[in-house]
């Protein structure tokens, strides 16, 4: 349990993270002199600089929500294997290019007139000037981190066990975050298994495409790497949290065609997440 100073933090709307950490050599020269550099950093003072800056780019009094000068960092993730070997592992924070992608979400999801309010088309066209075309074109290829405000995506739980290693962030008694880790070959175990019950036992589910797309993902990095489930704020509405396990067991369910079991673990999962949504509506 670490103890920190999330001020910042809480200024900004709840969000999650999924986030894959890679061993060094899965990176360029460059992006590796940069990720032990940004890994001499701690990773709440890192947490806390990355919240203060988002506030500040969220409150220029001319709307614009690009980062102007932004030079890539990275989170350093120092884990043991069953033999004692210590690995250090690092995920790019691609920042540049994850607000490009968050932009054009909002493009697709507000009226058009609330859109200019919050990004102005001068705001767009003046980033992508100073976009590196070559560095989004990698990024986009090999996006690093997943961002979810106001919840948690059922395909992301299905990723981790509650028996997985477990980070808890604090600042006095409240709760910041809560991250849970797992080796990618086990996450990539199991959304393929749950993949396959899904297909085989309820095809109709939508979740079941969001697996595909996880399972397509996670393929794309180093074997060795590390999965990050961060709860973030999200952490401070519903931790500890059982959601992990009611998955399972409902996976497991299906696979035994015990439906009654499978129906009780989705409700108290949606039960569970039913204020949140409540929350993420009222604002």
């Amino acid at each position: 349990m670490v103890q920190v100073n999330g001020t910042n933090r809480r200024a900004l709307p709840p969000t999650s993270y999924l986030r894959i950490f890679e061993p060094l050599r899965a990176f360029s020269d460059a992006d590796q002199r940069l990720a032990v550099a940004s890994g001499r950093i701690n990773r709440e003072t890192m947490e806390d600089a990355s919240a203060c800056a988002a506030l500040q780019r969220l409150t220029r009094p001319a709307s614009d929500p690009f980062p102007h000068r932004h030079t890539e960092t990275f989170r350093k993730l120092v884990t043991t294997t069953w033999d004692g070997t210590v690995n250090t592992l690092y995920c790019p924070d691609q920042l540049a290019t994850r607000t490009i992608l968050a932009s054009e979400q909002l493009d697709g999801s507000m009226r058009p007139q609330l859109l200019e309010l919050l990004v102005p088309d001068a705001a767009r066209a003046a980033n992508a000037l100073r976009v590196d075309r070559q560095r989004f074109t990698d990024d986009l290829a090999h996006l690093h981190t997943r961002t979810a405000t106001w919840g948690i995506p059922f395909g992301w739980l299905i990723l981790v066990h509650e028996d997985d290693e477990v980070d808890v962030i604090e600042d006095g008694e409240e709760l910041l975050a809560s991250r849970i880790y797992t080796p990618l070959p086990q996450a990539l175990d199991r959304v393929r298994y749950a993949a396959a019950t899904l297909a085989i036992h309820a095809p109709e589910m939508d979740l079941l495409d969001e697996l595909a797309a996880l399972s397509e993902w996670l393929q794309l990095f180093d074997k060795e790497s590390v999965v990050e489930l961060d709860y973030g704020r999200i952490a401070a509405l519903v931790w500890p949290d059982d959601s992990p396990h009611d998955l399972r067991l409902g996976i497991e369910s299906l696979a035994e065609s015990d439906m009654t079991g499978a129906a009780a673990s989705y409700r108290r999962l949606s039960n569970r997440w039913l204020a949140v949504r409540q929350l993420a509506r009222a604002n």
